[in-house]
């Protein structure tokens, strides 16, 4: 993915009007610990930070309020990835939030082709939230597999289904 600031990797999250909604940056290097999710105006709406614990790795993310990191909140959600040796070309996650509250519960599921750009996210009734699939023109044409199109249900919270594709994409080293 590439970066709207020179000498860093990240994205930019265009509405169909073709205006700004989200920039992703991390400032460093590709595969980093960290990466930030931003409103247009640059504002900080989320800090994803991967942990790894031996040989499980999760991802955890930290709700900004005012683009100010208060750590006794503590993580808003977290992802933890399925087992990969016995997932037969599917890679899927489950999302826990409200994490920084009685322990969380988990609300959200992510699933996606191995070595594909697309995924969806569900709600733990299976309802699909979000879908993320590769942008084609007009003529049926692919855009590449850095462009994609994001299709979000109403009433859901976007920023969040963003940072969960910005976990998606860093544990598939797209970020």
């Amino acid at each position: 993915m590439k970066s709207l600031v020179i000498g860093s990797n990240g994205c930019t999250v265009f509405n169909s009007k073709g205006e700004i909604v989200f920039r992703v940056d991390n400032y460093q290097t590709r595969c980093s610990r960290e990466v930030l999710l931003m409103d247009y105006n640059g504002r900080v709406l989320f800090s994803i930070k991967r942990k790894k614990l031996l040989i499980f790795r999760s991802w955890e993310g930290y709700k900004w309020t005012n683009s100010e990191f208060d750590p006794e909140k503590g993580e808003w959600f977290k992802v933890r990835r399925k087992c990969k040796f016995f997932s037969r070309g599917i890679s899927s996650c489950h999302v826990i939030q409200g994490c920084n509250k009685t322990g969380g519960h988990c609300c959200y599921k992510v699933v996606g082709l191995k070595g594909k750009p697309t995924m969806k996210i569900t709600d733990c009734t299976g309802r699909v939230l979000a879908e993320v699939v590769q942008k084609q023109s007009s003529g049926g044409v692919s855009l590449g597999d850095d462009v994609l199109s994001l299709m979000v249900e109403p009433q859901i919270d976007q920023s969040l289904i963003m940072a969960l594709v910005i976990v998606y994409a860093m544990i598939n080293h797209k970020l």
